[in-house]
């Protein structure tokens, strides 16, 4: 073998084994990013099954499960009226998704698809809506709701999470909107649709992708929200308080009363869903952003 091949093989061989190291690298560093992330909930999770005095005595070891006790469970779901709080939280989370959708999808369109003459401002001040926090408007936003009389009310927080999320939509659909082929649209007219059928037929299908992106990005940041529901139904007579009131009220009670394991199966409550929506959806995740991400 002459010199430049034997040094052309080293060369390459030495660019496998880095490779190789570097995935291994890679790997570690993911595994132990996995461990960080996982070992909390598991924690809280085994939490949830021992006494206070196990909790106490030695926080981060194993519940002994012949003596794992589900009672914290019942305990917090109907002495903590968690029961409740998750009804509220799962009709205000349902209905935000479903408003933000419904004004969304046609909004992102009709921003996309058609030369409005307003079009530019309007698709700024969406925007706008990204860059400035919602928080700011809380004095007016509180002003606004007291007088329409929606304080302390599953429907004005409803309205208030549509109005917040609906920036978000519109950014995510346009951009899927504007990837597709205009010739899909001109087929349909084509075929004799109008343009609510062309919409609702051809182009609101082919934006699935942007759709399932919006909704579990809006079901998770809604689920989770404490601002808004403090300053618009903490105050109240407690018949609208979501799921992030209850735990608060649980972890003060939990801090000055004891009975951390209630605490712990109310954090249980309150995770699992949002860990449910991300198993059974993270492929529809994933690939509506990578899809928006090569469209945008």
């Amino acid at each position: 073998m002459s010199a430049p091949a034997s040094t052309a093989a080293a060369a390459e061989r030495g660019a496998r084994a880095g490779f190789r190291v570097s995935r291994l690298l890679l790997a570690c560093v993911l595994l132990g990013y996995a461990a960080w992330t996982v070992m909390p909930m598991v924690w809280v999770a085994y939490s949830s099954l021992k006494t206070d005095t196990a909790i106490l005595r030695d926080p981060l070891a194993p519940p002994v499960w012949a003596e794992a006790d589900f009672g914290a469970y019942q305990r917090a779901w109907e002495g903590a009226r968690l029961g409740e709080y998750f009804f509220n939280s799962g009709f205000v989370t349902a209905a935000s998704v479903a408003l933000i959708l419904a004004l969304g999808a046609p909004a992102a369109y009709a921003l996309a698809r058609f030369r409005l003459p307003l079009g530019p401002v309007a698709y700024t001040l969406f925007l706008a809506g990204l860059m400035i926090p919602a928080q700011l408007a809380m004095v007016p936003l509180f002003f606004e709701l007291r007088a329409l009389g929606l304080l302390d009310s599953r429907l004005g927080l409803v309205l208030v999470y549509a109005a917040n999320g609906l920036p978000f939509a519109v950014f995510i659909l346009a951009g899927f909107y504007r990837g597709l082929p205009r010739t899909l649209y001109e087929a349909a007219v084509v075929d004799g649709c109008g343009e609510w059928a062309a919409f609702w037929r051809v182009m609101l299908p082919l934006a699935r992708p942007g759709l399932v992106t919006v909704a579990i990005f809006q079901f998770i940041g809604i689920w989770k929200e404490y601002f808004f529901a403090f300053m618009l139904v903490g105050g109240g007579a407690g018949e609208a308080r979501t799921l992030p009131l209850g735990l608060a009220n649980l972890a003060i009670t939990a801090q000055y009363g004891g009975d951390q394991a209630r605490l712990f199966a109310g954090l249980v409550i309150v995770t699992l869903p949002i860990l449910l929506v991300y198993v059974l959806l993270q492929r529809q995740l994933v690939g509506g952003i990578a899809a928006g991400a090569l469209k945008g």
